[in-house]
């Protein structure tokens, strides 16, 4: 027979091991990424948002050739100086270099699978 004492001692063991195991598929899907790239173009629109989590996004007008239409790169920024490089850019062609993450849990970590980890400004 099972005490209530055991009982709750069960439930605080179980409850600590779903947080152990969904902390360690939060650190595996933002650390471990399904595909790296680089895209170039135009910075159109780069913000802050969200109403609690407060991420950076940012949109790249991608051109393959003068007339064409161009294509929308979206995607996520999570480092600060990075999202102040691409603040100064905007407006400018850039060359972006990102990771892609399946699969992150939450739109606390970015609204988009594709994190930049590299901003260069091209002339």
């Amino acid at each position: 027979m099972m005490t209530k004492k055991r009982a709750s001692l069960l439930l605080a063991m179980l409850l600590a091991a779903a947080a152990l195991l969904f902390a360690a598929y939060c650190w595996i899907t933002l650390h471990l990424s399904y595909s790296e790239g680089e895209r170039a173009g135009y910075l159109q629109k780069f913000s802050r948002r969200g109403w609690i989590c407060k991420t950076w996004e940012g949109e790249l007008l991608l051109t393959s050739m003068p007339g064409a239409i161009p294509e929308k790169f979206e995607f996520s920024v999570r480092d600060e100086d990075m999202a102040k490089q691409l603040m100064s850019a905007t407006g400018k062609r850039v060359l972006l270099s990102y990771e892609q993450h399946k699969g992150v849990p939450s739109q606390c970590f970015g609204e988009t699978e594709y994190y930049i980890v590299k901003v260069q400004v091209t002339p």
